[in-house]
C-alpha cells in the first residue's frame, strides 16, 4: 500500500501554466471496459505528456493533484483507474473503505497483464489525442512496476519513471527484472534507502538485468527515505522529494526518440 485517502503530492516552484483543462473522465478499452481516468492540461503544452499509473488503490485525490502539478509544468497528463472490470468506471463514487486491504484485494487479484495493458493502451491513446505524440510513463508503487513494464517497444513510449516500484516477481508473476529483455525505453527509477518493502539486492538485480539488456536507465536511491517519501506530510523527507522531482522534470525536458 503506498498513499493515504488524504495524501497530497509535495508542492514546489510556482506554476508557469495555467490549467486549460483538469476533468475526470472515462475511457473504453479495446474489450468495451469502460474505466475511470483524469486528465490534466495545460493551455500550452511546452514538453511530452505524461501517463500518471497510480499504486494499488488506484485513482485517487493524489493522483489527480499530480496530474495538475505535472500540467502546470507544460506536460499534459491523464491518470488511469485499474478497476473498471470489477469496480466500475467511476473511482470517485466508491467508498472509501474500497482502499482498505481486505476489500481491495479481491480486485487486486483480478488484475490481468492483458488487461492492464489494454487499459494502458486505451489511455495512451487519448493522452495522445490531446497533447504532444510523445509520452512518459510515471508510476508509484504497484504504477512504479507497471510504468517500468512500459518501457516495452508495443507502447511506443519515450521513456519511463517509477517510484519505488518492486521489480521482481511477484507470486510467480514475472516483474520488470524478469522482463528486463523486452525494455527498450530510457527509465528513471527512483528508491528510498529505508523502504522495507523493496530490498537492496532486489534494486540491484533489476538494475543488473537492464544493463545486460541494453536498456538505458538511472537508479537514484536516498538513503534515509521510506517507501512513500514522495508526499506532502514527508516533511523529513522534503530534500528528496524535492530531489526526485527536478530530476523528473528534467528527465521529461530531455530531446529523445519514441522507443
Amino acid at each position: 500500500m503506498c498513499y493515504d485517502p488524504d495524501a497530497a503530492p509535495p508542492a514546489f516552484a510556482p506554476a508557469p501554466w495555467p490549467l486549460a483543462e483538469a476533468a475526470p473522465l472515462v475511457l473504453t478499452s479495446a474489450d468495451g471496459t469502460r474505466f475511470g481516468a483524469f486528465l490534466a492540461r495545460p493551455e500550452i503544452a511546452t514538453g511530452p505528456g505524461v501517463l500518471v499509473l497510480p499504486d494499488n488503490k488506484g485513482l485517487s485525490a493524489f493522483y489527480r493533484q499530480t496530474a495538475a502539478r505535472l500540467a502546470e509544468q507544460g506536460h499534459p497528463a491523464l491518470v488511469l483507474d485499474y478497476y473498471g472490470r470489477t469496480a466500475g468506471a467511476f473511482p470517485e463514487k466508491r467508498p472509501a473503505e474500497f482502499g482498505e486491504l481486505p476489500n481491495l484485494l479481491p480486485h487486486l487479484l483480478a488484475l490481468t497483464p492483458d488487461g492492464l495493458d489494454a487499459d494502458i493502451t486505451a489511455a495512451l491513446a487519448r493522452l495522445r489525442a490531446v497533447g504532444p505524440a510523445e509520452v512518459v510513463a510515471l508510476g508509484f508503487c504497484f504504477g512504479g512496476r507497471q510504468a517500468f513494464r512500459t518501457a516495452a517497444p508495443r507502447f511506443g513510449l519515450a521513456g519511463a519513471v517509477g517510484y519505488y516500484g518492486y521489480p521482481d516477481a511477484i507470486n510467480g508473476a514475472p516483474g520488470p527484472t524478469q522482463l528486463a529483455g523486452e525494455l527498450t525505453a530510457p527509465i528513471l527509477a527512483f528508491w528510498g534507502g529505508a523502504d522495507e518493502h523493496i530490498p537492496a539486492d532486489t534494486v540491484a538485480a533489476f538494475d543488473a538485468a537492464l544493463t545486460t539488456a541494453g536498456c538505458p536507465h538511472e537508479f537514484v536511491k536516498y538513503p534515509r527515505a521510506p517507501h512513500n517519501f514522495f508526499e506532502l506530510s514527508a516533511v523529513e523527507h522534503a530534500d528528496a522529494a524535492r530531489d526526485s522531482w527536478q530530476r523528473l522534470l528534467g528527465f521529461l525536458a530531455r530531446p529523445r526518440q519514441v522507443h
